[in-house]
């Protein structure tokens, strides 16, 4: 009985203190609510960076208000402490508009910082072009704009040394470290020039990065490939190492080195020849490979043509059944559908047979004949059309005109070097070179437009020069008109 007793005091004790526990949690959400929203807005409004004296002195008062509260002081006094601590958080909010428009730049370039991850990339500058902005952000809620200018300034350098140093700590230590691998594997001896092109390839990353540090594309691709050729060396004196300790010949390496080309060779129905070196059966391969993806084009056109063609049956099938009485005219109608889709089909293999696999890709999306420009290549970062492929232009007008009735619009796109927004304006220029060219040549200008679409649409990857090469395309979109 006494141990029931017990139970159900403890019980008793338990709900109380549990209802107390609420009570107190009740009562403080309720205290603290106005303070503990207007801190939300504060942070929202970036106010413990940019107004740190006054979101300091708010933070102070919140925590001697919870400290109070704690300590079951008198709720007057909790308050009061809250009270304030509204005030100087209303005040900071205030103070960051001001140090928006005082200093946008030193901002921008600490957000950068950060992007880059210099808190933990680059600790000491960071720390550095941190305390110089909190010095300058605190002048200005003093009233001090001209310290404030002037620090925000020397942050901002800081920041932007920070953001660098981030950068190149986080993008180039392991091109480094295969670097040096290769040094102590002595490549400088056994494969010095595989190990000169490594460090050639980190030093213009580096130099890409340091005079543009928003086109990190360039030199983290240059990057990879440094740490490639590093990787690479290494394993050529590893190679060079058994040789000269008789645990490998010459000759095992040359044969060994032809076995994955003849393989693959063999696999494309390739005779591998290697009597004359590698060259040979490359050629080959690599001219096997384009027939294999012209035909895989035209299998795609085809494909495309027929889906339309079923589509449009099915359509007439339906109207048909509704409209027996006009079956003979519907019939007719069907009958000439198709005889102008054949035709349609004959000027694509038609377009397709007048260029070369190096030259051109046709290829058919929806009711649009793309003619994809790959043999044709611009200069670095110029938009001027060299008379090479004037012969390549040529056939595109030749295309043209077997189309048909047509609206041409002319794509220019660009690989991921450079920044976007210039990407999207030398993207545009091209593209409107090739427009002026057809509009001069072609005579009716007037159904040719031009867009440029600067990196984002690549068919490759940036990460290979090849893939970079496919990837700086012109596009000539043939748009039949509907008549």
């Amino acid at each position: 009985m006494q141990t029931v007793r017990t139970i159900t005091v403890i019980a008793v004790a338990l709900s109380f203190l549990t209802a107390a526990v609420a009570s107190a949690q009740s009562m403080k959400e309720s205290l603290f609510a106005e303070a503990e929203e207007v801190i939300a807005q504060a942070k929202a409004a970036r106010a413990d960076v940019l107004a740190p004296k006054n979101y300091g002195k708010a933070t102070e008062h919140f925590r001697e208000a919870e400290k109070r509260f704690e300590r079951g002081k008198d709720i007057q006094g909790i308050r009061s402490e809250l009270e304030k601590c509204v005030s100087y958080l209303r005040k900071a909010i205030e103070a960051t508009e001001l140090a928006k428009v005082t200093f946008p730049s030193a901002i921008k370039a600490r957000d950068d910082a950060v992007k880059a991850a210099s808190p933990k990339n680059s600790a000491a500058l960071w720390s550095k072009g941190e305390k110089k902005f909190s010095e300058a952000a605190r002048d200005l809620e003093d009233g001090d704009v001209n310290d404030a200018r002037k620090k925000s300034s020397e942050a901002e350098s800081l920041f932007r040394d920070a953001e660098l140093d981030a950068i190149k700590n986080y993008m180039f230590n392991e091109a480094r470290a295969a670097i040096q691998r290769a040094v102590d594997s002595e490549a400088e001896e056994h494969a010095p020039k595989t190990l000169a092109r490594a460090k050639k390839l980190l030093s213009e990353a580096e130099s890409s990065l340091a005079n543009n540090r928003y086109d990190t594309d360039q030199p983290r691709v240059k990057t990879m490939e440094a740490e490639y050729e590093a990787l690479h060396a290494v394993h050529i004196a590893r190679l060079a190492r058994d040789v000269d300790r008789k645990a490998l010949t010459v000759e095992e390496i040359v044969l060994a080195s032809e076995a994955p080309i003849a393989k693959i060779g063999s696999s494309l129905n390739v005779v591998p020849a290697f009597d004359k070196g590698y060259e040979a059966t490359t050629k080959a391969v690599m001219d096997t490979i384009g027939a294999v993806h012209a035909h895989v084009d035209r299998l795609g056109n085809e494909v495309a043509d027929r889906d339309q063609q079923i589509h449009e049956l099915e359509a007439h099938v339906e109207l048909i059944e509704k409209k027996l009485g006009g079956a003979s005219e519907e019939q007719a109608m069907l009958q000439e559908r198709l005889r102008q889709q054949e035709e349609a089909r004959k000027r694509v293999a038609q377009i397709e047979a007048s260029f070369e696999p190096g030259e051109a890709r046709v290829v058919r999306e929806g009711g649009d004949l793309i003619i994809r420009l790959v043999g044709m290549n611009f200069p670095s970062g110029q938009a001027t059309i060299g008379p090479e492929y004037f012969g390549l232009l040529t056939r595109v007008q030749d295309a043209i005109r077997t189309y048909g009735p047509c609206e041409i619009r002319i794509e220019g796109n660009t690989d991921s070097y450079g920044t976007d927004e210039g990407n999207l304006e030398l993207s545009q220029r091209r593209a409107e070179a090739v427009q002026k060219y057809l509009q001069a040549n072609l005579g009716d200008s007037s159904g040719i437009s031009a867009v440029g679409y600067g990196e984002t649409r690549p068919i490759a990857n940036n990460e290979t020069e090849e893939g970079r090469a496919k990837n700086r395309r012109i596009d000539v979109v043939i748009s039949p008109l509907t008549p």
